[in-house]
């Protein structure tokens, strides 16, 4: 299977599209765009009956006044106070397409406007931080991370099966009985699908890519095998130390990894 469309690029936490890659060295004002303080008076909130919800995020992103580093506001359609809709669906294509990353750099004062998605929310539940909610063409979003890129200027192309560290103090889970797709790596760690790539022009859908297994998978690294399992037990993440590991796939589908540190147990 071979994903079309906008090609997408990884953001220390996150996709983004490569056709939106912008150079973030040409900031010299020391004003800092109103979006980049979305997150300042966050709440915690549960999540429930999340699993294949469709969702896209929307990143904003700046440099930072004090620090000169780059970051980016990240916007999740998944928490909004609207609520999960019966359809499942908290972004619908129509409106997806019709975003404008252009106006939303001029509207918000920003350097990059970009894309994560759409893709389908794997977990079943969700405790995260939310922030300010804003409206992207019809779109309802809300804060839920700010991103540290440090002394990057640019956004580069995500690396497949490259672990990558990411602050974070959000929690999820998956309940006994659901299945989960999981990757075995070489070195004995298990990772946890956590977000499955549809993107904008989907290519198969999510019960297609599990009925496909690994055979799928053309760029696996040697050692790494992929597997379906039906859970036992609930299985619960919540990173130690707010640090959390991620990594993506060919597809962009995007895993979290298992065990001590990050998971109650390994699957």
């Amino acid at each position: 299977m071979k994903q079309s469309g906008l090609k997408v690029v990884l953001l220390a936490a996150v996709v983004l599209t490569s056709a939106l890659m912008v150079s973030f060295a040409q900031q010299t004002t020391s004003t800092e765009p109103k979006v980049l303080a979305d997150g300042a008076n966050a709440k915690l909130k549960h999540v429930e009956n999340m699993h294949e919800v469709r969702f896209i995020e929307i990143f904003l992103a700046a440099r930072e006044a004090k620090s000169g580093d780059m970051v980016a506001a990240c916007y999740n359609t998944l928490f909004t106070s609207k609520g999960i809709p019966a359809s499942k669906d908290t972004a619908p294509q129509t409106l997806v397409q019709g975003l404008d990353f252009a106006k939303m750099k001029k509207d918000y004062g920003v350097l990059g406007a970009s894309l994560n998605g759409p893709k389908l929310w794997l977990p079943d539940w969700t405790d995260i931080d939310t922030g300010v909610e804003r409206e992207f063409n019809g779109i309802k979003a809300i804060w839920v991370a700010q991103l540290n890129m440090g002394n990057n200027t640019s956004v580069g192309e995500s690396t497949p099966y490259k672990p990558m560290k990411i602050a974070r103090k959000s929690g999820l889970g998956w309940k006994k009985g659901n299945t989960v797709l999981l990757l075995d790596d070489a070195e004995g760690n298990t990772w946890i699908m956590k977000g499955f790539q549809l993107g904008l022009k989907p290519q198969y859908t999510y019960k297609e890519f599990v009925a496909a297994g690994q055979s799928q998978f053309k760029k696996l690294p040697s050692g790494w095998k992929f597997r379906v399992k039906t859970l036992a037990m609930d299985l619960n993440e919540k990173p130690e130390n707010g640090m959390a590991t991620i990594m993506p796939d060919e597809f962009f589908n995007v895993y979290d990894k298992t065990g001590p540190g990050m998971s109650n147990y390994k699957p």
